[in-house]
C-alpha cells in the first residue's frame, strides 16, 4: 500500500471536498435523446425559406428515429448523436394560390458527418409545373436553410451538455470553459458559409432596358425563344425548356436558368431569369415585349432586380449570347423582302 500522499493523485479524494469523479477519471454518461426531439421541433417546426420567387415554410415533424448521449472519459467530452428525421413543407410560388406540399428527408445526421454532407432529400405531395419549380427551390436553398437549423442543434447540444459533466478540480478549468476545438472550428466554417450565402443578404440591385429591331415576323421571334429546336440552334446547346406558364428554362450549360411566368403568343414573355453566380435563391425579373412593325420586329426587354456587380455582365450577355447569336445563326439580320 502507498504511503499518504504517495499514491497516484488521480485518486486522491482531498482534490475534491465531494469526492465525485476525482480529476473526472471515471465514465460518466447523459443521455440527450428526449432533449434533442424537443429541440428538432424547437428549431425546425416554423422554419421560413422565402426567395424572391416562392415561400416555403416547414409545418411538422412526422418522424425523428435515433439518440443521442454525451459522455465524460478522462475529462474528455464525446458526443454520439445519429438521427432520421423527416418534416413536412408547404409553399407557393409568389403572386400564386397553388399551394405546393411536401416532405423533407434527413437520414444521416451524425457526429460523423459534416454539416455540409447531411443529406437533405426533398419529395413531393402536389404535382404540376408550379410544384416542380418550389421543389427545385426546396432542393437548393431549402437544404441550406436545414443544414443552417441543424447546425444549431449540435451547437446547443455541446453547449447543453457539458454543464456538470466535467467537474471542477483544483487548479483546473471550471465546466463552461471546456471547449472542443476541432469541432468547434468546423462549425464555425459552416456557419460562416451559410451567412455568407444567406437567402436574404443585402445587395443593391439595377434595371436593364434596351430596344432591339429583327428582320422578321413577331411570330418567328416568339418561336426563336420558345421552340426547344431553335433555342438550342442560337444557344449552340442543350437546352431544357418548358414552354408553358410555371415551365422551366436551362441555357447556356445551366449557367442561365429560371422558369416563365407569362406568356401570350407572339406579343409578350415574362420569366424569372437568374445566373449561376448570382446570389442563392435571387431571381430577377425578365418582360420581353414583342411588336411587329411594317418591316421588322421591335423586341423591348426590360430586367429588374439585376445584381449591380453584375449589371455590365448581363447587359453584354443578352447583347451577345442572345440578340447577336439570333441575327447570324437564324437570319434574323438579313432584311425581311
Amino acid at each position: 500500500m502507498a504511503k499518504w500522499g504517495e499514491g497516484d493523485p488521480r485518486w486522491l479524494v482531498e482534490e475534491r471536498p465531494d469526492a465525485k469523479n476525482v480529476n473526472n477519471w471515471h465514465w460518466t454518461e447523459k443521455n440527450a435523446s428526449h432533449w434533442s426531439k424537443e429541440k428538432f421541433r424547437e428549431i425546425l417546426v416554423g422554419t421560413k425559406i422565402d426567395t424572391d420567387f416562392a415561400n416555403c415554410e416547414i409545418t411538422e415533424i412526422s418522424k425523428c428515429e435515433g439518440d443521442a448521449v454525451v459522455n465524460n472519459r478522462k475529462a474528455k467530452l464525446i458526443f454520439f448523436y445519429e438521427w432520421g428525421i423527416e418534416v413536412k413543407w408547404s409553399g407557393q410560388l409568389v403572386n400564386s394560390d397553388t399551394v405546393v406540399k411536401g416532405t423533407l428527408e434527413i437520414p444521416n445526421l451524425s457526429e460523423e458527418h459534416d454539416m455540409k454532407d447531411v443529406d437533405v432529400n426533398v419529395h413531393l405531395e402536389t404535382t404540376g409545373p408550379e410544384a416542380d419549380v418550389v421543389k427545385d427551390m426546396m432542393r437548393k436553398t431549402g437544404s441550406e436553410v436545414i443544414r443552417r437549423q441543424l447546425s444549431l442543434y449540435v451547437n446547443s447540444l455541446k453547449e447543453e451538455f457539458s454543464r456538470g459533466l466535467i467537474l471542477p478540480t483544483k487548479d483546473s478549468i471550471q465546466p463552461d470553459e471546456v471547449k472542443c476545438d476541432k469541432s468547434n472550428m468546423k462549425r464555425n466554417i459552416f456557419e460562416n458559409e451559410v451567412v455568407n450565402c444567406s437567402v436574404k443578404k443585402a445587395f443593391e440591385t439595377d434595371t436593364i432596358h434596351t430596344t432591339e429591331t429583327f428582320k422578321c415576323t413577331a411570330d418567328d421571334f416568339y418561336r426563336a425563344l420558345t421552340v426547344k429546336e431553335l433555342v438550342q440552334a442560337f444557344t449552340q446547346g442543350y437546352c431544357l425548356l418548358e414552354t408553358k406558364e410555371g415551365g422551366r428554362f436551362e441555357l447556356f450549360d445551366n449557367n442561365v436558368h429560371g422558369y416563365f411566368v407569362k406568356l401570350e403568343q407572339s406579343r409578350l414573355i415574362q420569366q424569372k431569369w437568374r445566373f449561376k453566380t448570382w446570389p442563392i435563391g435571387h431571381y430577377s425579373e425578365v418582360t420581353i415585349e414583342i411588336k411587329q412593325k411594317s418591316d421588322c420586329t421591335e423586341v423591348t426587354v426590360t430586367q429588374t432586380g439585376v445584381p449591380k456587380t453584375e449589371l455590365d455582365k448581363t447587359r453584354e450577355g443578352w447583347k451577345r449570347f442572345y440578340w447577336d447569336s439570333m441575327k447570324r445563326v437564324l437570319g434574323f439580320g438579313a432584311p425581311l423582302f
